[in-house]
């Protein structure tokens, strides 16, 4: 079984269109599979919408989160409570298509990891501004690290229940998106064998972005320091 991790946080307007098409795209073709909601309280009634539109549908579980807070411990508090033995994590703003998500499944047969990539043939995104900055930084991470991995910035991909709960949890699902350069970090440091297949990034439709660029780019930058410095001592594992 497949476990879709889905963060929200003000995203009444998306969530349930999402729900909808995860439902289209994986029941047309007899997936076996199940939708995790982390919900952190949002003050526009994501969760109230999500308990009238699915209430009575058991492939749908809402949790909401009453005092914590924060993208990387959503998905966390999402992978502990979910039971399939395949986990997709992605967002919930439509940047991430979910018509993708079979493929990232299938594809997890050969691989440890499957990331949905802007930077690899045919990917892409529709903001270009942001298109040229994020190849850019990934450029430098690939630099640092010495990875092969394009978008170490995606956070949509698939991975097995058992390759993440092998981890130490606590030295990676902290912060914002950067807990997924950390995961991959780590991930490559103990070989696992990493696909990356093409994904095209379509402006929000709906709602407001929770990204302010200058204060995230402050943060990632300061998070692949410490990480750096981390992988030259030898502590990530």
């Amino acid at each position: 079984m497949a476990s879709i991790l889905l963060p929200t946080y003000n995203e009444r307007d998306n969530i349930v269109e999402l729900v909808q098409a995860i439902h289209q795209h994986l029941g047309a073709q007899g997936f076996n599979y199940e939708i995790i909601i982390v919900d952190d309280n949002s003050p526009d009634g994501t969760a109230d919408v999500v308990r009238e539109a699915f209430g009575d549908d058991p492939r749908v579980k809402l949790f909401v989160r009453q005092h914590e807070r924060g993208l990387a411990t959503a998905l966390r508090y999402a992978a502990e409570h979910s039971s399939g033995e395949v986990l997709v994590f992605m967002d919930t703003d439509f940047n991430h298509d979910p018509a993708m998500i079979p493929q990232l499944i299938k594809f997890l047969e050969y691989y440890d990891v499957v990331i949905g990539s802007r930077f690899v043939m045919r990917g892409g995104m529709e903001d270009r501004v942001r298109y040229v900055f994020s190849f850019i930084y990934n450029l430098g991470l690939r630099f640092l690290f010495g990875t092969r991995v394009w978008d170490n910035l995606s956070g949509f991909f698939a991975i097995y229940r058992s390759r993440l709960f092998e981890l130490d949890l606590d030295r990676i699902f902290y912060g914002y998106g950067d807990y997924f350069i950390r995961l991959l970090m780590v991930g490559w440091r103990r070989g696992w064998r990493m696909l990356e297949i093409p994904v095209f990034y379509r402006l929000r439709q709906r709602g407001h972005s929770k990204t302010q660029f200058l204060a995230t780019f402050i943060q990632y930058t300061w998070a692949i320091l410490k990480l750096r410095l981390s992988f030259g001592l030898g502590r990530m594992q």
